[in-house]
């Protein structure tokens, strides 16, 4: 690994461990909610210990002001919910763009099982060939999704995690299997650090437990977006998140930590 591209990684990353807030869904879902005033929100969670956040790259004016000097991750691929197949995702930037716009690092999404499976494992390859030339870590956001595919079943996202070691990138997210002993099985599949999707928003307590599960599992953190950008005190759930990653703190003491409360 050469000094740029570890440099980097420990930009968006405290000790190896990796609480990332993707705020890219503006392509995807439109103006909803917490991306409307996206710079509060950007402040909000990087004051509540968020190590990096990732938008696309026009965004990046709103996102440097206000991120507290925490990293900053650009995604290069996308698709809308309104568009003809949001698996069909395509490329919305480069590395250079994104190096231009002030990035640490670039994602990029892949639909394992999917039709554009293909075409998508060779952007990637493409994508990692660029950046690693430039020392500039990759993000695969590397999903079991296509016809006949559970999204959640293990051996699936094993196959998934795998790719995006095997095309080299060298942090990995993907869903979360619904418990610590399936989701370790991901986890042993690969030497990247493995991080998990959030996924809809569900309560204080399910995301926390989602959390501590992943990381008992082996998990390195978590790239959650919309269970973090959406709630209403996005400040207190990143909190509570980084409490359980970076402190090791149990479901309970990371909901007190954060002030959170218990939910109705």
């Amino acid at each position: 690994m050469n000094t740029g591209l570890s440099a980097r990684l420990d930009r968006i990353s405290t000790g190896g461990r990796y609480l990332i807030v993707p705020m890219d869904h503006g392509i995807t879902m439109g103006p909803v909610k917490g991306l409307i005033d996206l710079e509060s929100t950007v402040d909000a969670i990087t004051r509540g210990g968020a190590d990096a956040v990732l938008t696309q790259k026009g965004v990046a004016p709103r996102v440097h002001p206000n991120k507290n000097d925490k990293g900053y991750i650009v995604h290069l691929n996308g698709s809308s919910v309104i568009g003809p197949d949001e698996e069909d995702k395509r490329r919305t930037g480069s590395v250079e763009q994104a190096l231009r716009a002030g990035a640490d690092a670039v994602s990029f999404h892949i639909n394992v099982g999917s039709n554009y499976e293909p075409d998508q494992l060779a952007e990637l390859s493409e994508v990692t060939e660029t950046a690693h030339r430039l020392g500039v870590p990759v993000l695969a956001m590397s999903y079991a999704r296509g016809p006949g595919v559970d999204e959640h079943d293990a051996e699936s996202l094993a196959h998934a995690v795998r790719i995006a070691e095997e095309l080299d990138a060298d942090v990995v997210k993907t869903a979360y299997s619904g418990e610590a002993d399936s989701f370790k099985r991901v986890c042993e599949a690969t030497r990247l650090p493995v991080v998990i999707a959030g996924g809809s928003r569900g309560t204080d307590r399910e995301t926390a437990e989602m959390v501590r599960g992943a990381m008992d599992a082996g998990a390195a953190g978590v790239s959650m977006g919309r269970s973090i950008f959406q709630h209403d005190e996005p400040e207190s759930i990143t909190r509570a998140v980084s409490a359980i990653i970076h402190d090791d703190a149990d479901v309970d003491a990371a909901i007190d930590v954060a002030g959170l409360g218990i939910e109705a």
